[in-house]
């Protein structure tokens, strides 16, 4: 955690934070756990094949419920399994690796943690600023360091930001309340407190609501300065000051911002292992079947149309899915889990498969860029402690110039180990984008010099560095998204779309899903429960229905789904 360290106030023995959505309080972790499981199709439909585009941890999630269901999931995928869980190698040392995605997963988050848990995925504690785990952080502003192992060893300004911003969230945002309802699992009352913020707080920026809180207002510009560049739970935050605040309220309700941990050997251990495993509470498939063996090892190619062909009579038809290279399959359902904009952009999506209003919603989406680099290095020589000083001779580092947030990455004193020199987003990020990865080591070593003169970094890279700028990748094109003010709306309609009772024939039957069509975007949580949405539109568009005893996202969407703000 940084400055803002005293945002969890839930006490002994209380209930523990899920990222339980206050849009859609639904309580997907026990939906997964129920032992009647999620559902079942007619035996009729047993053996469907269903397209889903993306083998991302949504594309995955989706694929492998509706394996486990007894259908056919047909994956396609125009990059690599693990979308935006992408790891990679260092060469010379493939052991030794970077993730360029998704690095850290709040332990809220219990539907992600349901497929590491059964795939017997090993985590650890990730080192966030100032977190149990973390040696030493250094903050350094306006060209001044401040060394600290543990928060009260900062200066009293760090605790009078952090102050702030706890007394803005309970007094602009009914923080405490918000969390003791999300704890209990209380759902009306979560819908009676997030319902109201929507209507004041849809068309709020983050910056405009931290500078109109009496908190903020009162400690001054310098206290908004200080907290845009060091934030709170994972780093500097002002990046986000433009967005929506409602989007910043459903990281901090959820602790989605704190107690985070990292996959052992990199997050692509996720995906990969879905793809590979062969569950045992399978049905119609023969005991062994796994999503590698129903595509004999490789998923499809990249897709390059999606299109509704009108059927002999002039009916609705099946959805045909062209691939890139010429190959064409029709389908009964697709789901899409790629990023909305590519729909319009790299895959030609037949415009009527769409409500107007939804393409408004896609195109509107706003993402996030985001930057990082690593380099591996012969030893973890940071652990090296000055015997002058007494200090670490670098520690996890936030500071307002180019790099930003530096993180320290080892397993044990005795292999090498590696630095992510920076990890940027929106207009931080696009100040690397020209640049190669080594004029981007360069630049940062050079930021890094200034706050610790006397360490050479350089002297201890070894190999090639690894960067990424999401924003340049054109399967990705951005991060994650982040809505803006004002868009509630086309987020509702984006997460709503997978109960299509009220959708015209031609317009069932595809469904989106991933962490942008979720409330909670950026996060892995978000990826796995619309994809658990998409399954839940899936089984009931072939006609059939959840476990008895164990209502889908579906079933109670009208009762706790997100308001209509029209």
């Amino acid at each position: 955690m940084t400055i803002a360290t005293d945002i969890n106030h839930s006490g002994a023995g209380a209930a523990p934070i899920t990222m339980l959505s206050p849009d859609f309080p639904f309580g997907y972790d026990t939906y997964l756990q129920h032992p009647a499981g999620l559902g079942s199709v007619p035996e009729a439909a047993l053996g469907t094949k269903v397209a889903v585009i993306g083998a991302g941890l949504s594309g995955l999630v989706t694929a492998y419920e509706l394996m486990k269901l007894g259908l056919h999931p047909v994956v396609y995928e125009a990059g690599e399994i693990g979308g935006r869980l992408r790891t990679a190698s260092f060469s010379g040392a493939p052991s030794v690796t970077a993730d360029l995605g998704g690095m850290r997963f709040p332990v809220s988050g219990r539907a992600f943690y349901h497929y590491v848990d059964k795939l017997g995925l090993r985590t650890e504690a990730f080192p966030n600023p100032l977190s149990e785990v973390t040696p030493s952080t250094v903050i350094e502003l306006g060209g001044r360091a401040h060394y600290a192992r543990t928060p009260d060893e900062l200066p009293a300004f760090f605790q009078e930001v952090a102050d702030a911003w706890h007394h803005a969230v309970d007094d602009g945002a009914q923080f405490l309340q918000m969390q003791e309802a999300i704890k209990a699992r209380d759902t009306r009352r979560i819908k009676q407190l997030w319902n109201e913020l929507v209507r004041d707080l849809d068309e709020q920026t983050f910056y405009g609501f931290i500078a109109a809180s009496t908190a903020f207002k009162e400690a001054g510009f310098e206290h908004r300065e200080a907290f845009g560049q060091v934030g709170f739970g994972t780093g500097g935050w002002d990046t986000d000051f433009p967005n929506s605040i409602l989007e910043i309220l459903r990281v901090v309700y959820t602790d989605a911002d704190d107690g985070h941990r990292s996959i052992v050997g990199g997050a692509q251990r996720l995906p990969e292992a879905l793809w590979h495993h062969a569950p045992e509470d399978i049905a119609h498939w023969p005991a062994g079947t796994s999503l590698a063996s129903l595509h004999h090892g490789s998923p499809r190619g990249a897709v390059a149309r999606i299109s509704r062909p009108a059927t002999a009579g002039g009916g609705v038809g099946d959805l045909r899915i062209e691939e890139k290279w010429g190959r064409a399959a029709e389908y009964r359902a697709v789901v899409a889990t790629c990023q909305s904009w590519l729909l319009s952009t790299r895959i030609h999506t037949e415009e009527g498969l769409f409500p107007a209003p939804l393409w408004t919603a896609m195109e509107r989406s706003h993402y996030m860029q985001s930057s990082k680099t690593f380099v591996m290095v012969d030893r973890p020589f940071w652990k090296d402690v000055d015997p002058t000083t007494g200090r670490d001779t670098l520690s996890m580092t936030l500071t307002d110039r180019l790099p930003r947030a530096t993180y320290l990455l080892d397993d044990g004193p005795d292999r090498p180990a590696v630095i992510l020199l920076s990890y940027t987003w929106n207009d931080d990020a696009l100040k690397w984008l020209a640049l190669d990865a080594d004029g981007r080591v360069e630049l940062m070593l050079h930021s890094l010099k200034q706050i610790y003169p006397d360490v050479d970094i350089a002297s201890h890279i070894v190999g090639e560095p690894i960067t990424v700028s999401w924003e340049a990748d054109p399967n990705f094109m951005g991060a994650f998204k982040a809505n803006l003010p004002g868009h509630y709306r086309y987020q509702q309609r984006l997460f709503t779309h997978f109960a299509q009772q009220d959708l015209p024939e031609q317009q069932r039957g595809i469904f989106l899903a991933g962490d942008d069509i979720s409330f909670t975007a950026g996060w892995a949580e978000g990826a796995v429960t619309t994809g658990l949405n998409a399954v839940w539109g899936v089984v009931r568009h072939l006609g059939g229905s959840s476990a008895p005893g164990n209502p889908g996202p579906g079933d109670l969407l009208d009762e706790l789904g997100p308001i209509a703000l029209d």
